[in-house]
């Protein structure tokens, strides 16, 4: 499933402070997944081709000054940075960003481990944020609902056209919920998105509504067009109102902006080949935002806090609905704890409690985001020393990479920032 993963990764360190129940689990094939990995080196055939040169598995000398502000922990920081920039390096990563939070102190920075590719000063490079962009859709949905513009659970037909589902009985059934939570039945994409008979493609169905967990970026493009036509307005437009404007994402857009001109980096195969930078047909809720590691550190930290969000509609966005085997007919020990909430993965975790994640991979643009829930009561707690205590604050980390191989080194990055002793569950889940 391409178009709806992350990649981040640059080391121009800009340390930053400011403050279910499961239902009946089917997927895709292993076929279908690995058709769906191809869409995204498909028309690319004529991207620059120029090989990574001088990535080395020893660190370099930081370039860019460590930028520090008030309450920051320069030494750790730097440290974080050096620590980051030699596991991308020994994974062949030409670039990587990433944004921390402990609810006490901000770190964000890029690291370059490629002489072809320089580190922005102010960590501004901009990377193909894939699957990170389903995330931003629900949060407009959910608001919406709280506003009264559209009920989760109202069939999508009263909202926009079914013309290109083959199955118009079970079409008439997909509600907004369903799509957030991937039980819409449907596979990944009908088609390429990208291409240009995608628009026009038919939509199969692969299970019935609500009968399986089915991960579908056709599902999530089909919302987009309810919520279009709800607005009278374009996904952009939406997301610049909502989101973009309102916690200052400066970097942040479904489309192409002109500053990408000059800040948006190009992607690398496995081989290290580079495939350019790519421009999209056209907005798609899926697949097509571009951002920085501290633009969507701003969304997290929406996301956790549930900031413009009704109490019961932020607890609803983060409780386990459906249990989220990643191939269809496959139960594998890497499945057996990780769920969808609404638009957000949930790996329960026995040393760090449930984990709200969402990974992005656009073939070339790999990333990922964590959010790992603080204990707020733990040092009052009976019986439970401070010193022994789960941090009292939420913990939100986002990478991005420009590489095939973004996802390799999760269970390195983490214990960096987490401290966790055992390996997440979600990087076997993604199965790279």
């Amino acid at each position: 499933m391409i178009y709806s993963h992350f990649s981040l990764f640059v080391v121009c360190l800009c340390a930053m402070v400011e403050l279910g129940q499961a239902q009946p689990a089917v997927t895709r094939t292993a076929q279908q997944i690995s058709q769906v990995h191809k869409v995204a080196d498909e028309s690319r055939a004529t991207s620059q081709k120029t090989r990574v040169q001088n990535i080395t598995d020893k660190p370099r000398a930081v370039l860019q000054k460590t930028q520090v502000h008030k309450g920051a922990d320069e030494s750790r920081a730097t440290l974080l940075k050096a620590q980051v920039h030699e596991i991308a390096a020994k994974a062949g990563i030409p670039l990587i960003q990433v944004a921390y939070w402990d609810g006490k102190e901000l770190i964000s920075f890029e690291s370059s481990q490629s002489d072809s590719l320089k580190e922005s000063a102010d960590c501004s490079s901009v990377f193909q944020a894939a699957s990170l962009s389903k995330p931003v859709l629900a949060y407009i949905v959910l608001k919406m609902a709280d506003e009264g513009r559209i009920d989760m659970d109202m069939p999508l037909y009263k909202y926009t056209d079914i013309d290109r589902f083959t199955n118009k009985e079970w079409a008439k059934l997909l509600t907004a919920r369903m799509v957030l939570t991937h039980r819409t039945g449907l596979a990944d994409w009908a088609a390429s998105p990208s291409s240009a008979g995608w628009p026009t493609s038919p939509i199969e169905f692969v299970c019935r509504p609500d009968s399986c967990f089915g991960y579908s970026g056709e599902g999530i493009a089909f919302l987009q067009r309810a919520v279009e036509n709800i607005r009278e307005k374009s996904l952009q437009q939406i997301a610049q109102e909502d989101v973009f404007t309102p916690y200052g994402m400066n970097h942040s857009s479904f489309e192409w902006k002109g500053e990408y001109d000059s800040i948006a980096v190009p992607g690398f195969n496995k081989e290290g080949t580079n495939r350019g930078v790519r421009r999209f047909p056209g907005a798609n809720a899926a697949y097509t935002l571009r951002t920085t590691a501290s633009d969507y550190m701003k969304f997290l930290k929406v996301i956790a806090s549930g900031t413009g969000l009704k109490a019961g509609t932020h607890k609803a966005q983060l409780t386990p609905v459906v249990h989220a085997p990643y191939y269809l007919g496959q139960d594998r020990p890497e499945d057996k704890n990780i769920f969808w909430a609404i638009c957000l993965g949930v790996e329960k975790n026995e040393e760090l409690g449930n984990i709200i994640f969402h990974w992005g991979d656009n073939g070339n643009f790999k990333g990922l985001f964590l959010i790992v829930p603080g204990d707020r009561h733990a040092e009052t707690r009976a019986g439970i020393k401070s010193t022994d205590a789960k941090p009292k604050n939420d913990r939100l980390l986002v990478y991005f990479t420009n590489s095939a191989h973004g996802h390799d080194i999760i269970n390195q990055l983490t214990p960096l920032f987490l401290h966790n002793k055992q390996p997440l569950q979600i990087s076997s889940w993604i199965g790279e």
